[in-house]
């Protein structure tokens, strides 16, 4: 069993904007806008809320704990029976005096007690909320709340938190339990972001080093300690400097031959891309790129990953064409221009329960045009989601089947270190008679 729980994300001077429903696991989000911009080179450790998550369970339910006197239960792995509790209280007494050794001016605010469950509200010094929550299936969660200001000591160190969540469980005779490192909120910046199936990543972020919106996204580039610079759009990772692998994956390095080949790139606007093709010789690479906010942040602060392609909007053997990808393929058609190999370095293949929307309606037009301009022997190279995804990518590859061409594909896949996880990418060739 486990329970999955959302709470508000909060930042200092902040106004709640919406309440987006999750549909895939029946949740609330609350969002939360920072109404400061622009802000460059903040220090990360600002006032901040923690919350500390512990959850035990139990075989018995909730509402027989309560009236009983004398309990115990097996665990669920089989171990011994735990002692019984010969003069044991009401689960809530037990959890408020064992917490009361830790949070000093520990005090009952409120009790609930509804549908065999029950919540309970306490408050104690630096202001600190605990939630105490029992479900009749047996499950029993505490949440620890409190604001925390840079040169403050935390109101429980890790130890601490294990110690009280071993006396717990020997105080409740809990068959299991478990405790989650603190979640940090209301920092200037977000360090968490997520996988491509929505598990939560939290990432060692030490600086901000560029932060921006252009009339398109949100551009956020920041310092992390373990993958270096990192590029991160509209809350989405892009790209770091330790992700040569992405690049080297999409393009295929050392299986395909770009050497004499006539390139199209459609978006790739951190430039890694087009700096890897052109260390490959190729005839001429377009790459169209509709923000130019992002590459002009990127050329200064991805440079290991975009080299000085970014400088100029043309070079020797490849020029940068700031635009719209679609309008520009469509200009290439009417102009019967044909390319080796086209690349679409844009928008992930979205999560959704049907392939329908704007995103997807996005995508087909992507692919149909860029069969369009590929030569009969040509490559439509892209990225498509997490590997976690198969669903996504499954639909993804039913779309390569209704093409206006027979096409076919293959995969490769690479674990990408800012995603933190397998990325899969697709080779698309037209099918020969």
């Amino acid at each position: 069993m486990q329970l999955v729980t959302t709470g508000s994300i909060g930042y200092p001077r902040s106004r709640l904007f919406g309440i987006r429903p999750c549909s895939s696991k029946s949740k609330l989000i609350y969002l939360a806008r920072d109404d400061a911009e622009n802000s460059i080179n903040r220090k990360l450790q600002n006032p901040i809320t923690f919350r500390y998550s512990i959850y035990w369970q139990h075989r018995a339910p909730i509402v027989e704990v309560q009236k009983a006197k004398n309990f115990s239960w097996k665990t669920i792995d089989g171990l011994n029976l735990c002692k019984p509790a010969l003069e044991s209280k009401s689960l809530q007494d037990d959890m408020e005096e064992v917490l009361s050794s830790y949070v000093p001016g520990l005090k009952r605010q409120q009790v609930f007690n509804f549908a065999g469950s029950f919540i309970v509200l306490l408050t104690g010094d630096r202001g600190a909320h605990i939630t105490l929550r029992g479900f009749p299936q047996g499950l029993v969660t505490c949440n620890i709340e409190y604001y925390k200001e840079d040169e403050e000591k935390p109101l429980l160190l890790f130890e601490q938190v294990r110690s009280l969540e071993l006396r717990l469980k020997d105080k409740l005779c809990s068959s299991r339990s478990k405790i989650f490192p603190p979640i940090k909120r209301g920092a200037l910046v977000d360090v968490y972001l997520t996988t491509s199936d929505e598990r939560i990543l939290e990432y060692d972020i030490d600086k901000v080093l560029y932060e921006e919106k252009s009339p398109y996204q949100k551009i956020l580039i920041v310092h992390s300690q373990s993958l270096g610079n990192l590029l991160v759009l509209d809350g989405l990772q892009n790209i770091s400097e330790s992700d040569l692998i992405y690049t080297e994956t999409l393009m295929q390095r050392g299986k395909e031959n770009y050497e004499g080949k006539e390139i199209v790139i459609l978006g790739g606007g951190d430039g890694a891309l087009l700096w890897e093709l052109l260390k490959e010789k190729p005839k001429f690479v377009y790459m169209l790129e509709i923000d130019e906010l992002v590459m002009q942040a990127c050329s200064k602060h991805l440079r290991s990953c975009c080299g000085d392609c970014l400088d100029k909007l043309k070079g020797d053997n490849y020029e940068i064409v700031v635009g719209d990808c679609v309008e520009i393929l469509a200009q290439y058609i009417a102009e019967g221009r044909k390319f080796d190999y086209v690349f679409g370095d844009l928008t992930d293949i979205p999560l959704s329960a049907t392939p329908q929307g704007e995103v997807w309606d996005f995508i087909r037009l992507i692919l149909n045009s860029a069969f369009t301009v590929l030569k009969p022997q040509g490559k439509y190279m892209t990225h498509g989601n997490g590997a976690s995804c198969p669903e996504s990518l499954r639909m993804f590859e039913e779309q390569l089947e209704k093409l206006s061409v027979p096409v076919e594909f293959s995969r490769a896949r690479a674990f990408v270190p800012s995603f933190m996880e397998d990325w899969v990418f697709y080779q698309v060739w037209q099918k020969q008679n």
